[in-house]
């Protein structure tokens, strides 16, 4: 323990960084300018090569930030390069399995490759948003059968310290991001701190791994209840010939005991769609039902086919069906200012317009092109023909670029998902 203790002190111990996507990445930059020497590893050569011509393919991430760091971090595809490692996070996807269960599998591969190359005095930190348990349950026990015999918090030591990036924000970063972490063992605990203490700026111990793991999904799912709150307000307000916005702004004057969320065409991003169904799925193996997760899925999975309705309303309204009328989709990205597509309401938006039989283009200047989710799409480049030419516009990624009072001026009919229209 007092080795790494000493490496991490001056600065000397080698820091493996498994996933080098919008969370490992960063995380990489920040241990390398904190003086650390870093090897990322991931199985996307193109990744990879890019990382060591200096050449970023993250937007919280400049090539600029990887250039000014020569010979400090440096990226492979063989896991062999963690035996002179010191330290290794796990930041790997958790997707959701097709038949909705978590899919860990990144996890468990990562794990057993790590346990290849374990080695007396070693830390692995898991990053990878997953439920309760899964640091002792599934990492542990694939650490343990390396067959060297090391005891953890003794031998090696291991954590769970959730990620909290959030794409394209910039007044808060990993480095500045306040950091929950957990540990299998007090002294597990301790030597996290001393590694994550060394770059970043502020960390929030916990009792364990088990209690940051859920400090990660009570967090996404804490915003995916309120989302769906502010989803189901939208429709009782329809309902009542009451203006949402209206509402919601009045609501947010109050300086106390209120904080505002806004309806929208669902939800988006790698976390919020599917960490509260990571916790429903674990509970459901204790034969407990997490009736207000499954209720806010249901809402907020309904959003996107509403909105189509409300295409095919302002279409009926100019006398046009929505099948064959040409149908402008403005922004694919789950968030403003953003390229990041994954689990965007847009694409559920997109499958459902061209089910309907719609003709459907999109435009959004962060994503040139769409190749996700079974869609194979090139972005609008011409803006006004677009808008004029389209039956109807439907805004579901409010970029601060558009010029909404252009979109007002040329677009026939405007089905708008952000209340962007009423903000210029």
């Amino acid at each position: 323990m007092d080795t790494l203790t000493n490496k991490i002190a001056d600065r000397s111990a080698v820091i493996g960084i498994v996933g080098l996507g919008y969370v490992g990445l960063p995380l990489a930059v920040v241990f390398a300018e904190a003086g650390f020497r870093v090897r990322g590893i991931d199985l996307n050569s193109a990744r990879v090569d890019g990382v060591n011509r200096c050449e970023s393919y993250i937007e919280d991430v400049t090539s600029e930030r990887l250039a000014s760091l020569p010979h400090r971090i440096e990226a492979f595809t063989d896991f062999a390069v963690l035996a002179d490692c010191d330290a290794v996070s796990i930041c790997v996807p958790t997707p959701l399995s097709k038949t909705g269960d978590p899919d860990i599998s990144y996890i468990v591969a990562a794990a057993e490759q790590i346990a290849h190359y374990l080695h007396p005095g070693m830390l692995v930190v898991l990053e990878s948003t997953t439920y309760p348990g899964t640091t002792t349950e599934v990492v542990l026990p694939r650490l343990l059968g390396n067959g060297m015999q090391l005891n953890v918090g003794e031998d090696f030591f291991l954590c769970f310290s959730p990620e909290r990036v959030d794409p394209g924000r910039t007044d808060w970063t990993t480095k500045t991001t306040p950091k929950v972490i957990g540990g299998v063992t007090p002294a597990c605990l301790a030597m996290g701190q001393a590694l994550y203490g060394a770059a970043l700026d502020r960390l929030v111990p916990v009792s364990s791994t088990d209690a940051a793991e859920m400090v990660k999904l009570f967090e996404n799912t804490f915003r995916a209840v309120n989302i769906a709150l502010a989803n189901e307000l939208l429709l009782m307000c329809e309902t009542l010939a009451l203006d949402v916005w209206e509402i919601i702004d009045a609501a947010a004057t109050k300086p106390f005991g209120f904080m505002k969320f806004t309806p929208g065409p669902g939800i988006g991003g790698h976390c919020i769609p599917k960490d509260p169904l990571y916790l429903a799925w674990k509970l459901k193996t204790l034969k407990y039902t997490a009736r207000f997760i499954e209720l806010a899925d249901e809402v907020n999975s309904s959003m996107p086919a509403y909105w189509v309705r409300k295409v095919q309303d302002a279409l009926n309204e100019a006398g046009k069906p929505l099948k064959g009328s040409r149908v402008l989709v403005l922004g694919v990205a789950y968030k403003p200012d953003t390229s990041d597509i994954r689990e965007s309401p847009a694409l559920d938006i997109i499958h459902l317009l061209q089910e309907k039989g719609a003709e459907v283009v999109y435009n959004d200047p962060l994503v040139p092109v769409l190749n996700y989710d079974g869609l194979e799409m090139t972005s609008a480049t011409a803006l006004d023909p677009t808008l004029a030419t389209a039956d109807c516009t439907v805004i579901v990624t409010d970029h601060s670029t558009y010029r909404w009072d252009e979109v007002s001026g040329r677009a026939q009919a405007v089905v708008d998902t952000r209340n962007a229209m009423q903000q210029w």
